[in-house]
């Protein structure tokens, strides 16, 4: 097996990713874990880094470059905001190194959208648009999530971008509203006829989003059907509202570039398929690697 010649750290809220790598950018060895910026908050950065390391046999002086919550105000070191119209190319340039370690670790700065009729952030997405694009990318850039963010990128650069709630607010609607009881006890089957059917309705009238999803339980108790039903219908609601939103002044556009993996890239491609609208996709793992992988040859010309 060839030589590691960095870690690689994706540091979200709830989540810690980290991989070995090579010179070439391949996997040696990876880690995964609940403690995301909360827990490691708690149990210290240093701390929960060094014992995944230590899992992976890394050297140690293995260099580290990490991306996400890691560099929040809350996080290990503030890594601060590149400001948009903000170029890929930056983000290369503006690594915070974490003082008084023993090995050289490194924390990408964020974006910051400074308007103050659409004020927004971003950490770790802006790795996975570097890795997703290149430097001297351009698409309009959809990456799925607990807060989903769409980004206009042109000749490299974040001119402006949009976070939208959606998976938050599925958790929060399906959990801590009436249409729980919708819900409840629902199998891991997918209806895909319900999820298409909301989409649909919620793209073509998003004013009517909030009617939309109490017709969820409206028309279970009428005209019954299953909690799996209500689930895709309710998922399909908010994704087609944040569609609506995502591509709106985008007529033009030839298509968008889905950044994600799993349930959420499944889901995503239906909805675009739904509306007829192109798309290309690309692994939100692999999109996050390859931008850390970049950052990592910059660093420490590899």
């Amino acid at each position: 097996m060839s030589q590691a010649a960095y870690a690689a750290v994706d540091w979200g809220t709830s989540s810690f990713r980290l991989w070995l790598m090579n010179p070439a950018g391949d996997v040696l060895a990876e880690r995964r874990s609940a403690e995301g910026m909360m827990a490691a908050a708690k149990a210290g950065f240093a701390a929960v880094l060094q014992s995944h390391l230590d899992a992976v046999s890394a050297a140690e002086n293995l260099p580290v470059v990490i991306c996400g919550m890691a560099g929040a105000r809350q996080g290990w070191v503030e890594a601060g905001y590149i400001d948009t119209p903000a170029h890929l190319a930056a983000i290369l340039q503006r690594a915070v190194p974490v003082s008084g370690q023993s090995r050289d670790i490194r924390i990408l700065p964020g974006i910051a959208q400074r308007d103050p009729a659409a004020p927004d952030v971003m950490r770790g997405e802006e790795t996975q648009l570097l890795g997703a694009l290149g430097a001297e990318g351009e698409a309009l850039v959809c990456m799925p999530g607990t807060h989903s963010k769409w980004a206009q990128v042109r000749g490299g650069t974040v001119e402006r971008f949009t976070t939208f709630m959606t998976g938050e607010l599925f958790s929060a609607v399906s959990q801590a509203t009436i249409l729980s009881l919708a819900v409840a006890n629902a199998d891991e089957a997918v209806d895909t006829a319900a999820f298409k059917s909301a989409v649909s309705a919620a793209f073509a009238a998003p004013a009517s989003a909030a009617n939309l999803l109490f017709q969820v339980r409206s028309g279970q108790l009428l005209f019954g059907g299953g909690p799996a039903a209500a689930r895709e219908k309710i998922s399909g609601t908010l994704i087609g509202l944040e569609l609506a939103a995502g591509l709106a002044g985008h007529s033009s556009v030839r298509g968008v570039t889905l950044v994600a993996s799993g349930r959420l890239q499944e889901l995503y491609l239906s909805a675009f398929a739904t509306l007829s609208v192109a798309v290309q996709s690309i692994d939100s793992d692999d999109a996050v690697r390859c931008g850390l992988a970049l950052a990592a040859k910059t660093i420490w010309k590899l």
